[in-house]
């Protein structure tokens, strides 16, 4: 019995194992295989003719791509037949071809010097392919290059003066390039992982000829390297890290701008600017499975991609130069296909079973929040009044609180205590990371500057004519035209018969006198003239500098003068005495904005008492204000205000008629010419404090 049960087995093992070498000869029999590839160019053509073992009846699934440039066919229940996997043929713009078999197909790589149009037809037993070199292929090859102002002839030699590199408000890097002309000719093409900039007929200085290391300005630009070449300068620019660039030109400078690219997860291919990104490809297919399809393309792509199993159905899809996400979105869009990406990973799946999917990943979280046990942690507030966050946390509108959760205030420790989930715990600690943070100080610093200018001219005149008397102490009598005047001793006295008196009236200091008397040979009549005048010229300059620190979003005060006592009436009609300000203050609520410039509120008093204007109800105040609210750079100087007054007087007292006289008209007048100027501006710097900065 045992012996009859090995020979059983022994015979059903040689009939498993002929019924498996059967199956493989038919399996192998009904499969075709690639004999021969034979390439011959006829003029701009390239025709390369596929040899198969047997007819092919359908055209294969085809798809190219631009960089590098390459076309593949697919051959489905096809075998490599050649014994090689690479040959070689270097015909026109036809370097080589590669046969990769995988699985159940085989797939045929023309490798070409430049991106060309192809055309394939089926003749038996040969699959006949005709490349023909494309109109736009070589902009589809190289780089795409901008172009800015053409170089155009020109007796004066273009030259570059000088390069600078700067770290922008974004942390970008910025290289500007100040140009002798501002038609010269430039050109910026992406050479690999470099940015290459090429000056057409410009000249570099041996100064300039050098290497720059910008690697501690954090921004992604490495080096920048100027060189002079054959035909022009040449700037390679050196960047790492996701990057794209944007370059302008203003008169002679040219400026290039590297920009760091934060990675979204939610984009296909990451950038600033919208639309489809991605490398071209072509792609032909009929009647060809979806899921067939999106292996070509994470195979173009390089992404890892899974596909769900209930995507299904077939696709005809003939595109020609199409940026690859577009391609994949209109592929999703025709089959009510949705992804999610995570990193180089892409999900891809029906829409209602994303969604499905999601929406029970959500409600397993809420139930999770529900049953998951609580947790207290306490948060020591170091920079921050404890309720303040607090009041955060129990706001029935956005708690960040599950309702499960509470929180205890303690203000003498500045603590708060929260109990919840570990979830929201760290939502708790990650909030409060960020507002427990020491506040930012600002400087102020305010300049007025009151500057005068005055100028004052004032001309007189006093005229006079009349006759001597002699006066005797002893008879009283009065002595006229008498010849011993001078041997008399008695004083003499000059009576005036007639005068105009129209002298220099300053508005300060004293005028200069001029006087001239005439007489006659007896000494008996006279004429005195007396010319005063004033020509006074003043120029002042009052600086008043408030300067106070304060904290971010907190409004600061700083103020010096007097309180000046007035009188006013009380309601039982007594009076009494009240006092009001004469100040020099400055106002100000700065607030930080994110990009680093100062926005403040700004009210800027200057007040001084007027004694020349005086009454019994007290000193005037002249008063200057100004209330504004401004935006500046950090460290920057603006003008927040500005008053000019000129006062331009000329005043002339004269006596009618004789005043207007020619000649001597200037006898009979008096004449005052006043012009002052005065000038009051108003300059604030706002410097943000940091731990290295000294006040001085």
């Amino acid at each position: 019995m045992k012996l009859m049960r090995q020979f059983l087995l022994v015979v059903v093992g040689i009939f498993l194992m002929s019924f498996a070498v059967v199956h493989a000869q038919q399996d192998q029999a009904s499969q075709n295989a690639i004999e021969s590839i034979n390439v011959i160019q006829q003029g701009a053509v390239v025709n390369v003719k596929v040899t198969f073992k047997q007819p092919v009846r359908t055209l294969p699934a085809t798809f190219s791509v631009s960089k590098p440039a390459r076309i593949a066919l697919d051959f489905p229940n096809t075998i490599n037949g050649l014994g090689k996997s690479s040959q070689n043929f270097d015909e026109g713009d036809l370097k080589s071809a590669n046969i990769v078999q995988a699985e159940d197909r085989t797939r045929l790589v023309l490798n070409l010097h430049k991106a060309m149009t192809y055309e394939v037809n089926l003749d038996g037993n040969n699959v006949l392919i005709a490349l023909v070199a494309s109109a736009t292929a070589t902009g589809q090859v190289a780089p795409p290059v901008e172009h800015f102002a053409k170089s155009r002839p020109s007796t004066i030699e273009s030259a570059i003066r000088d390069i600078s590199f700067r770290r922008g408000r974004d942390g970008e890097g910025r290289i500007t390039v100040d140009l002798t002309d501002s038609n010269a000719g430039i050109d910026i093409r992406q050479q690999g992982s470099t940015l290459v900039v090429d000056f057409v007929k410009v000249t570099v200085p041996e100064t300039l000829r050098k290497r720059l290391d910008v690697t501690d300005f954090a921004t992604p630009v490495l080096n920048v390297t100027t060189a002079q070449r054959d035909g022009g300068a040449r700037m390679t620019i050196t960047p790492r890290g996701l990057w794209e660039h944007n370059a302008y030109q203003s008169d002679n400078q040219f400026v290039i701008e590297v920009k760091p690219i934060i990675e979204n997860p939610n984009k296909l291919v990451q950038g600033t600017r919208g639309g489809y990104q991605g490398e071209k490809l072509s792609l032909n297919f009929q009647n060809v499975d979806v899921r067939r399809l999106l292996q070509v393309i994470g195979e173009f792509t390089g992404m890892n991609m899974v596909v769900s199993d209930s995507v299904s159905g077939a696709i005809t899809l003939i595109l020609k130069d199409v940026p690859w996400d577009q391609a994949l979105d209109i592929i999703m869009q025709q089959k009510n296909l949705d992804m999610r990406k995570n990193g180089n990973v892409i999900l891809i799946a029906p829409r209602d079973e994303l969604a499905t999917k999601e929406k029970l990943d959500f409600e397993s979280k809420q139930q999770i929040g529900d049953l998951e046990p609580l947790q207290t942690e306490s948060f020591q507030m170091n920079y921050i009044r404890a309720e303040a966050v607090h009041k955060l946390l129990i706001d029935p509108k956005q708690s960040l609180l599950s309702k499960r959760g509470s929180a205890l205030l303690d203000d003498r420790s500045n603590m708060m205590f929260v109990k919840d989930t570990p979830n929201r715990l760290d939502d708790v600690r990650a909030m409060i990371a960020k507002v427990d943070i020491p506040a930012r100080q600002v400087m102020i610093e305010a300049r007025i500057v009151e500057a005068g200018d005055s100028f004052a001219k004032n001309l007189g005149i006093r005229l006079g004519h009349g006759a001597t008397t002699k006066t005797s102490s002893a008879s009283g009598t009065t002595v006229t035209n008498s010849s011993t005047l001078a041997a008399i001793t008695p004083d003499f006295r000059m009576s005036e018969i007639g005068s105009v008196n129209l002298p220099a009236t300053p508005r300060s200091g004293t005028a200069g006198i001029l006087g001239l008397s005439f007489y006659n040979r007896d000494y008996t009549k006279f004429l005195s003239v007396e010319i005063s005048a004033l020509e006074a010229d003043g120029r002042g300059k009052v600086i008043s500098s408030p300067r106070v620190m304060t904290a971010n979003q907190v409004e600061a005060v700083i103020e010096q003068g007097v309180e000046i006592p007035y009188q006013q009436a009380t309601q039982a009609g007594a009076t009494s005495i009240a006092f009001k300000k004469a100040n020099l203050s400055l106002k100000v609520k700065p607030q930080i904005t994110p990009d680093g410039k100062i926005s403040m509120m700004l009210d800027v008093n200057k007040d001084t008492p007027n004694t020349l204007l005086s009454t019994g109800a007290g000193v005037a105040i002249d008063t200057k204000h100004v209330k504004t609210e401004v935006l500046v750079e950090n460290g920057g100087t603006v003008v927040i205000g500005g008053i000019y007054t000129q006062n331009v007087r000329n005043t002339t007292q004269r006596i009618p008629f004789f005043g207007d006289l020619p000649y001597i008209g200037f006898l009979f007048k008096n004449r005052e010419i006043i012009d002052d100027k005065t000038e009051l501006l108003i300059f604030v710097t706002p410097r943000v404090v940091t731990e290295n900065l000294a006040v001085r």
